[in-house]
């Protein structure tokens, strides 16, 4: 017996029940997430959000381009510089000011500074509105005291942010920091020398700062959640002790600088020309100018 096709109209509800169903564009994975699952993906070509809560670092130009908006709290933080105690509290003391005036932190530290190279200045850290009162310098000498202090401290989570100076410090020993500091609630700082810009790290973040004649911080950002930044920040940065006293020309030394630059090099050359000879014209003789 011959079997008819599908499409043979003496069969119309076997061929309608067999026919494919009509091709339709797969849904797309990001609308495929849910909402929650959604905000915890970062896609490397966006700069990515914080699923924790972030510290404003009182720049404006720098909150742009971290994720989140500020200094991630709940991880650790790199700063590299080629020397140590030069710009470390003008680069954090705008987001620690904050901090110190909230009085969340009556019953706690507010900050916690771990073996810094020079010690805390209280009447300077007073121009930057950080109350030293609100402070607790920990003397750490060797390696492995700055350490095992820092391990304690983010066991403890009993801080509004946390400085640690760690000159020294191992690849392995930085990734159980940024173990230990997903457990907090703040914002966890090392201060490395700028040799360690060419190492791996387990910190999602880090940054190598410097500064100019200028009164600013130039900030490179090697390390983020988001894409590379190749543009150095300038950021303005004139201590707060000087904002009231420095005039408009010291505001840009380098400026000054320049001019003496020039100032010298005329001298050289007004020196070159006083002891150099010339030939009379009368006497045919060499007689110095």
């Amino acid at each position: 017996m011959p079997i008819a096709p599908l499409d043979n109209p003496l069969w119309p509800e076997f061929s309608d029940s067999c026919a494919e169903p009509p091709l339709s564009a797969p849904p797309r994975a990001r609308d495929a997430l849910a909402p929650a699952v959604e905000a915890m993906v970062w896609r490397a070509d966006q700069l990515g959000s914080s699923t924790s809560s972030v510290l404003s670092s009182g720049f404006a130009e720098l909150d742009a381009q971290l994720p989140g908006g500020g200094w991630p709290c709940g991880a650790l933080t790199e700063i590299l510089t080629a020397q140590f105690s030069i710009l470390e509290w003008r680069l954090l003391a705008p987001s620690l000011r904050p901090l110190c005036e909230s009085g969340k932190w009556a019953h706690r530290p507010s900050i916690i500074v771990i073996g810094p190279a020079q010690a805390p200045h209280p009447p300077g850290l007073r121009h930057e509105g950080i109350d030293e009162r609100q402070l607790i310098w920990i003397q750490a000498e060797t390696p492995a005291e700055r350490l095992w202090a820092t391990e304690q401290l983010l066991k403890s989570n009993a801080f509004g942010a946390l400085v640690a100076w760690l000159p020294q410090v191992r690849h392995e020993q930085i990734r159980r920091l940024q173990v230990l500091s997903a457990q907090c609630k703040a914002p966890v700082f090392l201060v490395r020398p700028i040799t360690a810009a060419s190492e791996s790290s387990a910190a999602p973040l880090r940054v190598l700062a410097r500064v100019d004649p200028d009164w600013c911080l130039q900030v490179d950002i090697l390390k983020r959640k988001g894409p590379p930044l190749d543009e150095t920040l300038q950021l303005s940065s004139v201590p707060a002790g000087l904002q009231s006293v420095i005039t408009a020309r010291l505001r840009q030394p380098s400026l000054l600088f320049d001019l003496v630059s020039d100032h010298s090099i005329q001298r050289e050359a007004i020196h070159h020309a006083v002891g150099r000879a010339a030939v009379s014209a009368q006497t045919d003789r060499f007689t110095p100018h």
